[in-house]
């Protein structure tokens, strides 16, 4: 049987790793809150408490579970590490994510039975390196984003004996592979962003100060477009999957830990059906292909330095945070009968509106319907709008065959960059 490119998705609590995982991820990566690069602190996080809930759940799915350990340590950092070496043990992750040589030294010692995967933020440029890697027991290097996908091909054809991971769609930092100290001087080492807590100023708007006028600041003008001159746009590669698969990739990686439910699992949907149509031998419409990932939050799309000259028009010079084609209106969570009609009990997360046409997307469905009528939490009383947070049963026009993981967003598309 031919072996199939994997998709990786991230999942940043445990809801978002189910979603992704229905909506057709094929392993996640994850991070407790003290070593991961990528941390929310607030909400249902991964943490040593609910690591085993997580991992297992995956595991229930027959899907893997890539645990980040990827901070660059101090040795603070590595005694924390020894306290959790039980915990993750206990949690059986199907490998580990690292940078530090640190941390790679105590993992192969402590926990010798869990495949090691080489971080991005090693810069992992050439085949030499992989070689490295290789003998030093990984059994996966997540090559550096700077590198073509002929550079990759020739690195997959000069090390054939160990797996390649690429990144292929999301937010992208303005340094070597991430490897940034930008956010720590601007925020006087509070916030580091090699230990998981970047502020991200490469999204922040600048002017420019003249060292002899004190005082007098001065607009950049790169365009009209505006001053956010570090921020780059968006990775998505989803119209060269074939290109990647051909060149030996073994797992294509999304970013996003800290991005939304709907971003997680609408991005898993394009991907998947991006990959599964390759295996059938079908040429996706490239163009309704990106145009779901528009409907996503982003800052724009760039192929990066993929292709055989690198983007020079892949920064966002207008915005800094993503905005989404489609507003995610609501998830389902319930249904019942009532009065002979099918409802849904709904937690909306944008404000919609009785008679409001609306899309639903599930992991096999995508279609539109129209909202009838809406009820209270005790079905006593019609309501004219759903507010941001309300919990409300629905009536629909047309409704999901399965309504599992539905999710409703606005129609169409807004915000094209």
């Amino acid at each position: 049987m031919e072996k199939k490119v994997e998709l990786l998705l991230p999942a940043g609590n445990i809801e978002k790793l189910d979603y992704a995982i229905n909506y057709g991820a094929d392993a996640i990566y994850m991070g407790m809150v003290d070593f991961s690069l990528r941390t929310m602190r607030k909400g249902d996080v991964i943490t040593a408490e609910n690591l085993k809930k997580a991992i297992d759940l995956a595991h229930s799915y027959n899907k893997k579970v890539y645990m980040t350990l990827n901070i660059y340590a101090y040795d603070d950092d590595i005694a924390q590490l020894y306290k959790n070496i039980d915990v993750i043990k206990d949690a059986s992750p199907d490998a580990l994510i690292v940078s530090d040589f640190g941390i790679l030294n105590t993992v192969k010692r402590e926990l010798p039975d869990i495949d090691i995967h080489i971080s991005t933020q090693t810069n992992t440029l050439n085949s030499e390196a992989v070689k490295f890697w290789r003998d030093f027991g990984a059994s996966r290097v997540i090559l550096a984003r700077e590198l073509s996908i002929k550079q990759i091909a020739q690195i997959r054809k000069n090390v054939p004996d160990i797996e390649l991971e690429v990144f292929v769609h999301g937010a992208q930092c303005v340094s070597l592979s991430g490897r940034c100290l930008l956010s720590d001087y601007m925020t006087h080492g509070e916030r580091k962003a090699n230990h998981g807590g970047c502020s991200q100023p490469c999204r922040w708007k600048y002017k420019l100060l003249e060292e002899t006028r004190p005082g007098e600041y001065y607009e950049i003008e790169e365009t009209a477009r505006g001053t956010h001159i570090l921020s780059t746009k968006d990775l998505a590669l989803i119209n060269y999957i074939p290109q990647l698969i051909e060149a030996g990739v073994d797992s294509f990686k999304i970013e996003g830990r800290t991005k939304s439910l709907y971003y997680v699992s609408a991005v898993a949907k394009a991907y998947r059906y991006a990959i599964d149509a390759y295996y059938r031998g079908e040429k996706p419409d490239e163009n309704e292909m990106m145009l779901q990932l528009l409907k996503i939050g982003n800052r724009g799309y760039t192929t990066g330095f993929y292709l055989d000259e690198q983007d020079h028009e892949g920064y966002s010079y207008d915005i800094s945070k993503g905005l989404a084609g489609s507003d995610f209106l609501f998830e389902f969570w319930d249904k019942i009968e009532h009065n002979g009609k099918i409802l849904y009990k709904i937690k909306i997360k944008n404000k919609v509106l009785i008679n409001d046409k609306i899309e639903v997307i599930t992991p096999n469905e995508c279609f539109e319907t129209q909202i009838l009528k809406f009820y209270n939490d005790k079905l006593d009383e019609e309501k004219e709008v759903g507010n941001t947070n309300d919990e409300i049963w629905v009536e629909l026009s047309v409704e999901p065959e399965n309504y599992k993981y539905a999710i409703a967003r606005t129609t169409g598309i807004k915000n094209v960059r």
